[in-house]
């Protein structure tokens, strides 16, 4: 038994909003058109949309806001980075489940999600949700938080478009840079926190409009100035050199917003002081590969991975050229250089933030890149890829938070660099695992829409029979089938195994992977003599080209074992994979487990069931540790396992297992699910073998209605189903005369 959970504490803060800026500058016009909107909303949600060019202070104003509304009694901020969706999705999952969301169980995301956005609409606890960055509307159309009852809740977003449909309904507040006083203020506030009102020199006024009176360019300035004891004067005249040198040097795009150059130029400054300071020569190539991360964040641990140590080594300049051999750059020193860019303000090291400890400002990341040099950037791209990649959990399960973080690194690697990722290999493949990723967070409807754009692409740019394009068709058809959609994925399935026999031939690994997989969507569509000839080619293949000790050869093993119970040949199944169970060691290896739990299914059907019984308690137990309570595998098997109940005749034993097990099936993937559906069937047998007659039938009516609609009417399981259903009407008639 689980320990019963601490009481829920309040308030809570979900996600990293920016810790506030010290001193912050309070911006007097822009809070009084806020508070102005907000008093106008007093009953209702309220959702503003500070809108605005980059760099002007919009995250920096909603985070005051938000540890303000903390201050003054809110119970929930949620704070989400909403520039990729996926992400939104990720925190609003996090959020259901600290707030203890009626529904949530961190295996489905989107269900969870769901389930968030319905808590904010029910409770009374007085919430704040800020949606940071908004980069792409349409997307985000699904996920705006809803109404609350008695006004409860407020919305807070910050954007740098300018599409319509953010403003329909919400409050728009347009921020701009600071006025000339509010920059002088916050300048000469800086200076003298840090003890250096001697850098005042009556220039300050100049500089900060000379810096476009941008918060951010403003921040880099006093960072450089503070570090290096220039005087405003000084750094103004440096300022504007190397803002001439940028006109010469920068790219003819740069700066379409107006404010590129300047923060180009600030950054510049900085970047060229921190690269003369300890940890000597890495300052550059550090900020160079963080530019192409998520700005909202990206896990301390990236700068103890080997590809991005290999890379800093490579890309460190000494302190003298003419030094015949580079200084020690290892974990020590890739520390180090966070700090001192932390120091200089070109980046946020804070590891408050957990896996989003390492942060920058959006423009910053993107002056950075403008000035990469072009021999440089395969490099710094390959070694973020390879970074991220080796960073990723091994099952995303046992740490969903940095899953997504990943996700949203890859995403933001992508998008900066699309060209550069997809010429190489390597980073490539870092697409595939991120899709992956979705899937196993139970992201569906996000996973469909990925591995579509991401086939397309695929077969754009590398070509129609490319084995990339013809794996990513293959996950493509993954989706569908995870999701129930059986058909899709076998139409999918069946051009997708005809391409690599013609493209890469029949012994290509990926052929062997295509083969397989459309087996079990034979099965699983109770297309059975199918399914048993597609398999056993699959496995013989594997074993003439892999052999038999091979993991994909017992794989394709343990895929023939349903098809066997389906032809009498239940027997045989036990000898095979007792056989490889013999083989097999840790319980914590998911196709170990897979194994045993197909055993255990067999041994049942074998009438073996005390044996069916001790096993697959086992693998529940394997299982909820792994991969947790409420996991599909999980529940697949809890299912299984209340069948072998039935068997023993422990039928309230069963019901107790199969109902919360039904609605955990129906929570997590809807009612027409075929994992649902047949939850659904166990438990009308188990009603009716604990003579519960009534309830069983009328379930099993339903049953039987629904996988009419999900398969063909010959399915063997429908078939069984609907003739079950004959002969219990038929019993129950019988009795009530």
């Amino acid at each position: 038994m689980q320990a019963p959970s601490e009481p829920l504490q309040w308030p809570q803060v979900v996600g990293s909003p920016p810790t506030t800026a010290l001193p912050f500058q309070e911006r007097a016009e822009v809070r009084e058109r806020i508070e102005r909107e907000r008093n106008r909303h007093a009953t209702v949600v309220l959702t503003q949309v500070l809108r605005g060019g980059g760099g002007v202070g919009k995250s920096q104003l909603a985070a005051k806001l938000a540890w303000e509304a903390l201050d003054g009694g809110t119970d929930l901020v949620v704070w989400v980075n909403a520039a990729y969706p996926g992400q939104v999705v990720a925190e609003y999952a996090a959020a259901a489940r600290r707030v203890e969301a009626r529904g949530a169980d961190g295996q489905d995301a989107e269900a969870d999600a769901r389930a968030f956005l319905n808590w904010l609409a029910g409770t009374q606890r007085r919430w704040l949700v800020v949606l940071d960055d908004v980069g792409d509307p349409e997307a985000l159309a699904g996920w705006w938080p809803p109404a609350s009852l008695q006004g409860r809740g407020r919305v807070l977003a910050t954007t740098r478009r300018r599409d319509a449909e953010l403003f329909d309904g919400r409050a728009k507040v347009e921020v701009e840079g600071y006025t000339s006083a509010e920059a002088v203020a916050y300048l000469e506030g800086r200076l003298t926190k840090a003890g250096a009102d001697h850098l005042r020199d009556g220039t300050q006024a100049e500089l900060a409009t000379t810096l476009g009176l941008l918060p951010l360019a403003l921040s880099h300035a006093a960072a450089y100035m503070i570090n290096e004891d220039v005087g405003c004067g000084q750094y103004l005249r440096l300022f504007q050199d190397r803002h001439r040198l940028l006109d010469e040097v920068l790219p003819a795009g740069a700066g379409r917003d107006g404010h590129g150059r300047q923060v180009a130029a600030a950054l510049l400054l900085s970047l060229d002081a921190a690269q003369g300071a300890e940890p000597v020569g890495l300052a550059v190539p550090a900020l160079r590969l963080i530019a192409h991360l998520d700005p909202a964040g990206h896990p301390r641990d990236l700068w103890r991975c080997g590809a991005v140590l290999r890379y800093l080594r490579a890309h460190r300049e000494p302190r003298r050229r003419l030094l015949w051999r580079r200084p020690t750059t290892g974990p020590e020193q890739a520390r180090a250089v966070l700090r001192l860019l932390h120091r200089y303000g070109l980046i946020t090291d804070d590891s408050a933030h957990g896996p989003r400890a390492v942060r920058l400002h959006a423009l910053t990341a993107r002056a950075a890149r403008e000035t990469v040099p072009g021999r440089d950037v395969s490099a710094t791209v390959r070694a973020t890829a390879e970074g991220l990649e080796e960073l990723w959990p091994e099952l995303d399960q046992t740490d969903p938070d940095l899953a997504a973080v990943l996700r949203s690194n890859t995403s933001a690697l992508a998008a900066c660099a699309e060209d550069t990722v997809w010429a190489d290999e390597d980073a490539r493949l870092l697409l595939w695992r991120t899709g992956k990723s979705l899937l196993d967070a139970g992201a569906f409807t996000t996973a469909f829409v990925y591995w579509e754009d991401l086939t397309e692409q695929a077969g754009r740019r590398l070509g129609q029979g490319d084995r990339h394009t013809l794996l990513a068709r293959n996950n493509l058809a993954s989706a569908y089938g995870a999701a129930g959609r059986v058909k899709d994925a076998i139409a999918l399935q069946e051009r997708g195994l005809a391409d690599c026999e013609q493209e890469l031939g029949s012994r290509h690994r990926a052929t062997l992977i295509a083969r397989a997989n459309l087996g079990v969507s034979y099965q699983q569509a109770g297309r059975i003599s199918e399914a048993l000839a597609v398999l056993e080619q699959a496995a013989a293949d594997r074993e003439r080209h892999l052999g038999t000790g091979h993991p994909d050869f017992e794989n394709s093993l343990v895929n023939l074992a349903p098809c066997y119970w389906h032809v009498g040949r239940t027997d045989e199944a036990i000898q095979m994979l007792e056989r490889i169970n013999k083989g097999r060691g840790r319980a914590d290896d998911p196709n170990t487990l897979t194994v045993r739990y197909v055993l255990a299914q067999s041994y049942q059907l074998a009438r073996r069931t005390h044996e069916a019984i001790r096993l697959m308690e086992r693998v529940i137990a394997d299982r909820e540790r792994q991969l947790g309570p409420d996991h599909p595998e999980t529940l697949a098997a809890r299912g299984s396992l209340a069948a072998c109940y039935l068997e023993d005749e422990r039928s309230r034993e069963a019901i107790t297992l199969l109902e919360p097990n039904v609605a955990d099936w129906t929570r997590l993937h809807g009612p027409q699910h075929p994992s649902t559906v047949s939850s659904r069937a166990h438990l009308a047998n188990a009603y009716w073998k604990a003579g519960r007659r009534a309830e069983g039938i009328g379930l099993l009516e339903t049953v039987v209605a629904d996988r009419r609609r999900l398969f063909p009417p010959s399915h063997p399981e429908t078939v069984k189903m609907a003739a079950t259903l004959r002969q219990w009407q038929r019993e129950h008639r019988s009795r009530r005369r």
